[in-house]
């Protein structure tokens, strides 16, 4: 007999504003599984950090704000604020924050399935993932994106001042010596550049059936 198939998990990975969280609650809904903004977390606790007047790349204190991380913490307003992005990406570099929140993914994806979306879902978190997408765009789509959510929501700033935070993220996300962000090998690369959320959420339901049909007992 057979093992049965093991929970599906969907790795979902790329930059800011890439549209890759969108595309993951929209999977999510469509599979019926989990979903987990893997960012959410790494802001979370950058956040703390700033609250406290504490530095986000000071290590000991990174580390210590994640082991002490209330899952409250998730619900807050301020976590999509251009500080609290910097923020998430200063304490992602820190080894002992991953450590703490490594766990808690994996957990989270283990028993049921889930949908997970970060920087080394993938890479990392679940390097056996069954399907893994890496959602990228250009740093001035990104950034025009993220200046119209922006805009939006009552807290304009400068494009070029946008653009710039972009990428200098990018930077800090891509250069960090613990997992830093990257495609899986076996990713399916997805540039959203040219795409609006419509089509690419086609273009990743393709892909998925594609690679469910390849593995045995997986059903599209």
């Amino acid at each position: 007999m057979s093992a049965p198939a093991a929970p599906l998990v969907i790795a979902i990975d790329g930059p800011a504003a890439a549209g890759k969280g969108t595309l993951a609650r929209r999977l999510a809904a469509h599979l019926g599984l989990p979903y987990l903004d893997t960012g959410l977390l790494y802001r979370a606790v950058g956040r703390r950090v700033l609250d406290a007047g504490g530095d986000p790349a000071d290590a000991a204190v990174a580390t210590a704000a994640a082991l002490a991380l209330p899952p409250a913490d998730m619900d807050r307003a301020d976590l999509r604020t251009p500080e609290a992005a910097l923020a998430a990406s200063a304490v992602a570099a820190v080894p002992g924050v991953r450590a703490a929140l490594l766990e808690f993914q994996r957990s989270f994806g283990r028993t049921r399935g889930a949908v997970l979306d970060g920087r080394d879902i993938g890479t990392v978190v679940f390097p056996e993932a069954q399907v893994k997408f890496f959602v990228t765009a250009s740093a001035e789509a990104r950034a025009k994106r993220r200046w119209l959510e922006l805009q939006a929501a009552g807290t304009p700033l400068p494009l070029a001042q946008v653009e710039a935070e972009t990428r200098r993220r990018d930077e800090q996300d891509a250069a960090r010596a613990t997992a830093p962000m990257k495609p899986a090998p076996d990713a399916v690369l997805l540039d959203t550049t040219a795409l609006d959320a419509e089509a690419a959420f086609a273009a990743a339901i393709a892909q998925l059936r594609a690679r469910l049909a390849a593995i045995p007992g997986a059903a599209p």
